[in-house]
Formats: structure tokens, sequence, C-alpha cells
């Protein structure tokens, strides 16, 4: 698990850079369109630093609450203004001109999503093939007669060469509580069309579709020998060493890997009695697993991982990139997909048809970058993508104070053909900023509760 101090790190990184795409966003426009800017600056508070060509040119600053960000523009509701600066000012340009500026920030978030994935489908990635292992009983999976050895191909004609991506595609298609079309290679090695059937509940919840899907990778009968381990966990205690081949534990022979990881994770903090073969020789250790909290209750571990036979790895991995055009149309695709589903989720939570238990803080998210992060740089930046996404989507809802609100004022005076008045729209910023605080206040409870849970 990543620690705090690098989950602070990626989750400041990502904050950053999200932040500072879509105030740059606003920034652009403003200037490309005649509007003078004041000051651009990352966080909020007293300025740690600041910089300034002269007198006439934007103040750059990086505030001491880093969790936002603003362009000040010349604008008469703010203050008075020089009569100089009085036609580059905001308020005084054409509708389609402050319209544009609005939406540049959202705009950008969007560009930033397309440019990350059009950047990861070039470079590629490597992943396992979405062969199934064993099928849970009474699972949907089985249901739907799925059967150990089918290689999904496709989720609802999206193509998915990699475990991860499959995974992926299924939860983007879970929300519309239908049929899934998904395409397999049988272990015979014929092609057939599996209908997975989406219950209510779980388009209500797709969290539960773990727990119900039944799907597993398949993972090959592997010979317990030790690989890896890390620093100051349980294996390097006990005396284990790379290579070590396990012969059996409290006088049980041990057949293959998945029996002692059985074994180990059904009796944490218990110690163990283990006979190991070491360069043909036998030799006794005692091992103490550790105790850990997960999905199924308080589970046993050793922190070392399995010798995998190079052969077998190369034979069930796959590298998947695209070239220039077909990622850039990849890139577009997968923005768009996540942006309706974003809405898509949104909108039943609004009407009760999806539980709030969906919305992440920014404990959860913090989370999320220390793990990508941790994983390596294209799991990191596919985060941003998605985060970025979430972000354009979220401030293009029609709540005052987000860019949405904003939006909607400006399609209202163009209906009625003058501004909302100040004092409508003061009134709605208000009830915006209680709406913002709601949501994040629950956010932040739902954090708490799934840090307790």
């Amino acid at each position: 698990m990543p620690s705090i101090v690098h989950t602070l790190f990626y989750f400041l990184v990502a904050l950053t850079v999200l932040i500072a795409v879509h105030e740059f966003g606003h920034f652009l426009a403003a200037r490309k369109l005649g509007v003078k800017v004041l000051r651009f600056s990352l966080g909020f508070g007293k300025p740690l630093w600041r910089y300034r060509k002269d007198p006439d040119s934007t103040e750059f600053t990086v505030g001491a609450l880093p969790l936002g960000g603003y362009v000040k523009m010349v604008d008469e509701r703010e203050g008075e203004v020089a009569p100089v600066d009085l036609p580059y000012a905001f308020n005084r340009q054409r509708l389609s001109t402050r319209s544009a500026i609005v939406f540049a920030g959202p705009l950008f978030n969007f560009l930033l999503a397309i440019l990350i994935y059009w950047v990861v489908f070039m470079a590629g990635e490597t992943g396992m093939r979405p062969v199934l292992g064993p099928v849970a009983k009474a699972s949907l999976a089985e249901q739907a007669g799925f059967k150990e050895g089918d290689e999904i191909l496709s989720v609802a004609d999206t193509a998915t060469p990699t475990w991860n991506l499959a995974i992926s595609a299924l939860f983007e298609e879970v929300l519309d509580e239908g049929t899934i079309p998904i395409e397999v290679r049988t272990a015979e090695g014929e092609q057939a069309e599996r209908l997975l059937t989406v219950p209510r509940d779980i388009g209500q919840q797709p969290e539960l579709l773990n727990n119900r899907l039944g799907f597993q990778p398949w993972q090959p009968s592997l010979p317990a020998v030790i690989d890896k381990m890390e620093p100051k966990g349980a294996a390097q205690a006990s005396g284990l060493q790379s290579g070590d081949r396990l012969v059996s534990v409290d006088g049980v022979a041990i057949k293959d890997w998945q029996q002692w990881v059985e074994y180990v994770r059904a009796h944490p903090e218990k110690e163990l009695k283990l006979t190991v073969d070491r360069d043909g020789i036998q030799l006794p250790l005692q091992i103490r697993p550790a105790a850990v909290d997960s999905p199924q209750g308080r589970i046993g571990r050793i922190g070392a991982s399995v010798r995998i036979p190079k052969d077998l790895m190369e034979s069930m991995q796959v590298e998947y990139r695209l070239g220039f055009f077909p990622a850039f149309a990849a890139a577009l695709t997968k923005t768009a997909d996540y942006s309706v589903m974003t809405l898509k989720m949104i909108g039943r939570m609004i009407i009760g048809k999806a539980a709030i238990q969906n919305l992440s803080g920014p404990i959860s998210i913090a989370q999320y970058a220390g793990q990508s992060a941790s994983l390596g740089l294209i799991q990191f930046l596919k985060f941003l993508a998605v985060v970025s996404v979430s972000l354009a989507v979220l401030n293009l809802l029609p709540i005052p104070v987000l860019d949405g609100g904003h939006l909607m004022f400006y399609v209202i005076e163009a209906v009625k053909g003058s501004p909302v008045s100040e004092q409508t729209q003061a009134l709605c910023q208000q009830i915006g900023v209680f709406i913002l605080l709601s949501l994040m206040a629950l956010a932040f409870f739902l954090d708490i509760e799934r840090l307790l849970a």
C-alpha cells in the first residue's frame, strides 16, 4: 500500500495539473478575446510565490492553500476599473465572448484528457489477456454461459485486448441496465457471443458488479516457489529466500501456489510450521502471516510473490498499441464515452437510481492518485484523464458558482435579451455555494466511512 507521503505527493501533483490546465483555458481565452487578466493564481490565500513582468501585465501567483485556483479579470462588478481599461473589462464584452471564456476552462480539461489518452494509446501498454478462470457458481457470468478459458474479445463492440480494458468496458456498459453482448473466443478456439444481463440493482450500484459478476482471470497451476519478497514482511522475517520451493505447511503437502495462498489467508497471525526445499536440501522454518483487512474480512499475508516461468508469462501477455491517427480517434471516443458515463451516473444519483456511495471525495481521489502512481506512469496518466473528464463534466453542470451556472445565466440572457439581474445572480450564487458545500461534506463523510469500514 502506498505511503501517506507518496499518496499526498501524487494527489497534489494531479490537483496542480488539473487546476492549472482548467484555469489556463480561461486565461488563454480571455487574453485572445481582448479581456485584461489581472491575476492567474494556483491556490488560494497568502501568495507563496508571485511574478509580474511589469505593472500592466498579469500577475502569476501560487497560493498557500492548493485546493483550487482562479483567473481574475478586469470587471466593473468586482471593483473600480480605470477608464483606460474599460474596453477590456469582462462585463463589457459580447455575450459570445463571455461564454467562450467561461467554457474554455472545462474545454481544456476535455482536451487534456484527449491528449493523455492519445499519448497512452500510442505509447501502448502491456497487459494480461482477458482469459477467464473458473466461473463462480450462480453468478451473472455463469447465467450468461461463460466458461473457464473463454477469452473476451469485445464488449458491446468495444475491442478488449487486455483484462483491464475488458473490465473497464463492462463498467461503462453496466449503467444501461440491459443485455450486454460480449464476444469471446472459447478454449477450443471458436468465436461465440455471450449475452450478459445486468440486473436493476447493479445498475443502481455498479460497485456490486465485482461481487456478482463471477469473473476472475485465468491462473495456471504454479509451483510454490518464492520469487520477490517485501522488505520487513513476514516472508523475509521467517528466513525465506528467493528460489525456495515450499514443500509442506503444518505437515500438509503443498501441491501449488494457490493452495499455499489459501492456507496463508486462512491463518492470520498464526505460527505456521513450514518445510522448504533450498538447493535440494529440506529446511524447517516458522512463519507468522501478518493480518490485513480485506473485503472478505481479516486475512493472512506474508508479502511474497510466486516465481512465474518466463514462457508462461509471455504467452499470457499482450501489448496494446495504436498508430498516430487511430490513437487520436480512440482518444476522442474514450473521452466522449467517459463523459457520457459520468453524466449518466450523476443523473441516476439525482433521481435516486444510483447509490450516493458512488461519490468520491478528496480522500478517495488522493488514494486513487497514490495507487495509480505506484503502478507506473501510464496508469497515473490514465487516472489524470479520468479525473480531468470528471472535472470538466461537473464544472458544466448548471449550478451557480460553477462554469455551467454562468453559462446558464448567459443562455437566459440570450433568450430574454438582457442580463439576469445582479440580485438574482447573487441569490443563485448563495444557493450554489450551499449545494456545493453540501456535496463536499457528503463526499467527505463517505470517504471517512470507507476508511472506517
